[in-house]
């Protein structure tokens, strides 16, 4: 890999002047068969295939505060006069940036995180292809469900997964999410689903139904090898039906 230097102006007290090197080219991808599923969520913002969680109570309750506070602006300003609608709109303003700036943070550490530990596996990532995740929600969920959809910024997380990894040599594909979160990933049948909650009626198994969705996800990687979006890419309705002449096991 290449490295280049780049004179950057410290701005401080002494105004100090400081080489950085940089790297200008992404390092060679590792190849590996083994996928680091991760199912992006509401209650936790990502979950892997190896069961590691990143959200939690703390950012719920730092989510729905920002929501709350969104709410009770808008209805001064509706209400106010002149002055206080103009003031409203004003805190409004620095509510949504200091918001993404929280999120811009947390995606960071999250993308860091996943990325760190597909290089330590070592492992590819896949990831649920995004595509149409906020109109498919907004025109089915309730409101509630949409705003805490709408309320995190997913397609963030995804470029910051997408460079991290690029900077690191791990590949990272994405993958049809259709059925990975009603199919048992243990026995592939159908199983159902109630919020973080999923039973297979079959098998018997139970468990964290994100967990369950990476765990879809990472098995579905392993029949994907080219990064972008999921277009023409079997979901896991056909793999499981037989449709690819590859050997179908389930992930342990």
């Amino acid at each position: 890999m290449k490295s280049k230097s780049v004179l950057v102006t410290d701005i401080s007290a002494n105004f100090t002047a400081k080489m950085i090197r940089y790297q200008s080219e992404a390092p060679e991808q590792i190849h590996v068969d083994t996928v680091l599923g991760v199912d992006l969520g509401i209650t936790d913002i990502a979950v892997t295939s190896e069961g590691q969680k990143f959200g939690g109570k703390t950012i719920k309750l730092i989510k729905n505060h920002y929501a709350s506070m969104r709410a009770v602006l808008q209805q001064k300003a509706v209400k106010g006069t002149r002055s206080s609608r103009r003031r409203c709109r004003e805190l409004q303003q620095r509510l949504s940036g200091k918001e993404a700036r929280y999120q811009r943070q947390i995606n960071h550490e999250i993308s860091k995180a996943i990325v760190t530990r597909a290089q330590e596996i070592p492992a590819k990532i896949a990831l649920e292809d995004l595509t149409g995740i906020r109109e498919g929600v907004n025109q089915k969920a309730g409101k509630n469900h949409r705003r805490r959809v709408n309320g995190w910024a997913f397609y963030q997380l995804k470029e910051f997964l997408s460079y991290k990894a690029l900077a690191a040599g791990v590949p990272l594909v994405q993958v049809d999410p259709a059925c990975t979160s009603q199919t048992c990933h243990q026995c592939g049948e159908h199983g159902i689903r109630n919020g973080k909650s999923f039973k297979c009626p079959v098998c018997g198994w139970s468990g964290d139904a994100d967990f369950n969705g990476a765990k879809n996800i990472a098995f579905l990687g392993r029949y994907v090898d080219r990064p972008g979006g999921s277009e023409g890419l079997p979901s896991i309705k056909a793999v499981l039906s037989g449709l690819l002449k590859a050997p179908v096991f389930r992930p342990e």
